[in-house]
């Protein structure tokens, strides 16, 4: 089993059975998520230490104009794609065992949590865990404290008002708000195709 084995099977939603191979390699990735995470918050990192950890957690280029601001934590780090002029304030916690896509000039309020994991509803399965991806659109804007929960698209230009959840798709250039997150209105904003 390596990363790319995982990647696939996780990216086509199949889910990874409690005890299996798949299930260890991705406690072990976890744990080489975790120490990174723990350098990253352990102490004052500059903006360009803050920038090497976290192509070390994803394992892959990072724009530059990427800020994160600690502390920051994320469980496995290889599934998570930050766009350029993404801003993540502290607090935030990602799950991005599902996958976790944050499109161009998106910002990501304080203490919000991004999942992309739900277990097994049979209890005899419940350690099985079900993959799926979130994805935030360009120049989205989440509050602080939201939660977003797995399989959910926020569209380009949407507004996610503080302590939200949203449990479904958020159309591009909309406010939600709410528990669950609903939507109020149109921003009265058109977000510019990439």
């Amino acid at each position: 089993m390596d990363l790319q084995d995982f990647l696939d099977h996780v990216d086509h939603g199949l889910p990874v059975e409690g005890g299996s191979d798949l299930h260890a390699f991705m406690v072990r990735a976890a744990q080489d998520a975790l120490r990174t995470t723990a350098e990253l918050n352990g102490a004052y990192r500059s903006p360009e230490e803050v920038h090497a950890l976290l192509e070390r957690l994803t394992g892959r280029p990072v724009p530059r104009s990427v800020t994160v601001f600690p502390p920051f934590y994320s469980e496995f780090g290889k599934n998570l794609v930050l766009g350029e002029g993404v801003f993540v304030n502290m607090g935030c916690r990602f799950q991005d065992t599902g996958g976790i896509t944050i499109e161009d000039g998106a910002l990501i309020g304080h203490g919000t949590t991004l999942t992309t994991l739900d277990h097994a509803m049979d209890p005899g399965h419940r350690a099985d865990m079900v993959p799926a991806p979130v994805r935030i659109g360009r120049r989205a804007w989440l509050g602080a404290g939201v939660t977003v929960v797995p399989g959910v698209t926020v569209g380009p230009g949407a507004v996610v008002g503080a302590g939200a959840v949203v449990t479904r798709d958020v159309p591009a250039d909309t406010v939600v708000a709410g528990v669950p997150a609903r939507v109020l209105r149109a921003t009265g904003f058109t977000t510019a195709p990439a």
